[in-house]
């Protein structure tokens, strides 16, 4: 019984060790090297998880963060992993300037790109204008002798005549006069006919004398013939229309004493007028003599009349910073009053830009600083550089480029000033001419030195609004702007008008302390 028992353990052991066994070789080969788990084990342990150095700011300002964040507009920071950051600055000098903002915020902002052209530039001007008459065809009737107005045939303004009508009579004792001494040495002359030539030629010369001073009175060739054949002087002399127009001034009234040289009628033919329009100084060498113009007028909205540039005036009115233009318009139906206001739009100008086809880009693609002219230009999805632009000449809606931008780069023509965000697009455009990592650089650490005017002091705030001049440390342009003050006792220098020299700092994001300042 014993001998039976203990062959049973033995056999369960012996059993027991060949189980375990069975199971540390099954376990061997399911690791074996062909066994597509294992495989799928191994690549996983071997994938490499980049690491985050740091996030930056999305609009390239030198700013880091070792967490995620926001910046002032609300932009998520960027991740730079291990590697990424060295290897672009090291491959792009200008990555440094760059603009960088995620794609969902590109279509928030509503940004819009299109790209540089080669085309040729076309330009209308629209300037305001305004009737008046043709200063060639305007006549005063302006008596050359003292006497009084007998009658009035036309007495109204505004009444239309033609030429040769009678416009007034006049009686003159100087011209009854001169009519009898003419009518003396007419009837003296031919009483004479026998005479020796001695007495004929003086007489001849009296009559010629009389017939001189009739005719610088403007006298008609009619009445003098009549008064040579009648010997007659009249009491009254009739003055006439010289042209077909419009009485457009009448000073004679009955029974009024006149002077010589008084006008007494303004009459205008106002067949053609004028139109004087008002072009921007700018705009004043596009202008050739010539151009075709089409006029429009508030009273005949459905009409369009057309002229022609006939002359640029050259004066400039200081005030308006406007040359005159004039244009020559008939005038049929006399539809157009002079003082009526025209809108004139000249099309035919000389050659906006010599060069035929050039570079241009949409005049919305400048964003104008004052004393440089910057077009932010797509790099990628995301990234933008701001580029300082040479300009040339404009039409209605592009601007030629003469540097800065090539033939179809793509730029930035909507949403620009929003990518601008004041300081922001300012620290980027700080490293057009100089491109450096911005994780290098510690602003909070670097002071830079400066010479301006105090404008304002807010000793509350513990502020002052400073213009000052270039700051070469920041490529910054001269430009008035806000300090705040480190502390109290920088008030004693700071009074508004007075000039110093200052260091400061930056000690937060877009915030500039003054730490120094002397007279």
């Amino acid at each position: 019984m014993k001998q039976g028992a203990g062959l049973a353990i033995g056999f369960f052991a012996v059993a027991l060790v060949a189980a375990g066994g069975g199971y540390w070789l099954g376990n061997k080969g399911a690791q074996a090297p062909g066994d597509g788990s294992a495989t799928v084990s191994a690549g996983e342990a071997g994938k490499k998880v980049r690491k985050i150095l740091y996030y930056r700011n999305p609009m390239g300002l030198p700013d880091t963060s070792p967490t995620p964040k926001k910046d002032q507009m609300g932009m998520d920071y960027i991740a730079v992993h291990e590697g990424e950051d060295e290897a672009e600055n090291l491959n792009d000098p200008s990555a440094a300037r760059q603009i960088r903002i995620g794609t969902e915020k590109i279509q928030k902002l509503g940004v819009r790109t299109e790209h540089a052209q080669l085309r040729s530039l076309d330009r209308t001007i629209r300037v305001a204008g305004r009737i008046e008459p043709d200063e060639r065809k305007v006549y005063a009737i302006s008596p050359k002798f003292e006497g009084y107005v007998e009658r009035l045939y036309v007495n109204v303004t505004g009444q239309p005549v033609s030429k040769g009508q009678a416009l007034f009579e006049v009686y003159s004792p100087e011209l009854v006069s001169a009519q009898r001494e003419y009518a003396i040495a007419a009837q003296g002359l031919e009483s004479l006919r026998e005479a020796d030539s001695q007495a004929q030629t003086g007489m001849k010369d009296l009559a010629a004398a009389s017939l001189q001073r009739l005719k610088n009175w403007d006298i008609s060739a009619e009445q003098l013939k009549a008064l040579s054949q009648s010997g007659e002087a009249r009491r009254t002399l009739t003055f006439r229309s010289p042209v077909s127009g419009i009485v457009t001034e009448k000073k004679a009234l009955q029974g009024m004493r006149f002077m010589p040289g008084e006008a007494l009628f303004q009459v205008a033919d106002l067949s053609s007028v004028w139109v004087v329009a008002d072009v921007f100084e700018q705009d004043v060498g596009l202008i050739k003599i010539g151009a075709r113009a089409k006029v429009r007028i508030n009273a005949y909205p459905d009409k369009l009349f057309e002229g022609t540039v006939s002359y640029v005036y050259p004066t400039l009115n200081a005030a308006t910073r406007t040359v005159p233009v004039r244009l020559e318009l008939a005038n049929p139906g006399l539809l157009l009053k002079p003082a009526m206001f025209a809108q004139v739009e000249i099309s035919e100008l000389r050659a906006v830009s010599a060069k035929g086809t050039v570079v241009t880009v949409p005049i919305s693609a400048v964003i104008d600083s004052g004393t440089r002219q910057i077009v932010l230009v797509q790099l990628g999805e995301g990234r933008f550089e701001p580029r300082e632009v040479r300009l040339g000449a404009r039409s209605d809606s592009h601007v030629e480029v003469i540097e800065g931008v090539q033939d179809g780069e793509a730029v930035v023509v909507a949403a620009n000033f929003l990518i601008d965000a004041e300081s922001n697009l300012k620290a980027a455009l700080g490293g057009l001419g100089q491109a450096v990592p911005a994780k290098t650089v510690d602003q909070k650490t670097v002071s830079h030195t400066a010479q301006g005017k105090v404008v304002d002091v807010d000793a509350k705030a513990g502020t002052v609004n400073l213009e000052h001049g270039p700051v070469e440390s920041l490529k910054w342009p001269s430009m008035t702007m806000e300090f705040k003050l480190d502390n109290e006792s920088l008030l004693k220098d700071l009074k508004p008008g007075a000039r110093i020299d200052f260091e400061f700092v930056e000690r937060g994001q877009g915030e500039w302390v003054i730490t120094r300042a002397t007279p």
